[in-house]
């Protein structure tokens, strides 16, 4: 059961092509060097399809959040979707939340450009939804990596393509 559900999008000044190939098809040494001084270490449990567990280990300067683990439900390269859900193990997330799926697909916005639409759907322990705020950050966070990614494609153009 589903208690809430948020959305969000934000434009992208890289291509389709080179967003989705950074971030979405699983070279984490690709994605670790464009997150650098937000993401410290990423590793794959699995061999990075469906049912692959990703941790991310973040760096200090994040905040709080130490490390965030998804695994892996779908991959459609050729509709540039991903869908995961938040693997929650003990700590105060797993007294908050019972699931968290997201899913983005990111769609072309002219040559070098794109749109990120992100959707995550959450059910809490208590069956309440979260308040507005805390929608809106579980959405920015996911979205800021996202951000990160593009600062450093767009500072190191040619590096990845």
């Amino acid at each position: 059961m589903v208690v809430g559900k948020v959305t969000d999008e934000c434009p992208v000044a890289v291509s389709v092509e080179l967003l989705w190939k950074v971030v979405f098809t699983g070279d984490v040494s690709i994605f670790t060097k464009a997150c650098v001084g937000l993401v410290d270490a990423v590793e794959v449990d699995g061999d990075g399809g469906p049912g692959s567990v990703t941790t991310m280990k973040l760096n200090p300067a994040v905040g709080d959040a130490k490390v965030f683990k998804t695994r892996l439900l779908s991959r459609d390269a050729a509709a540039r979707v991903v869908k995961s859900e938040l693997v929650v193990e003990g700590g105060e997330l797993a007294g908050q939340m019972k699931s968290q799926v997201s899913e983005v697909k990111v769609v072309p916005a002219g040559e070098a450009a794109c749109v990120v639409h992100m959707t995550v759907e959450y059910e809490r322990v208590d069956g309440a939804p979260l308040p507005p705020a805390d929608e809106a950050m579980i959405v920015q966070g996911y979205l800021s990596l996202i951000k990160k990614v593009e600062e450093y494609l767009v500072a190191h153009p040619g590096k990845f393509a």
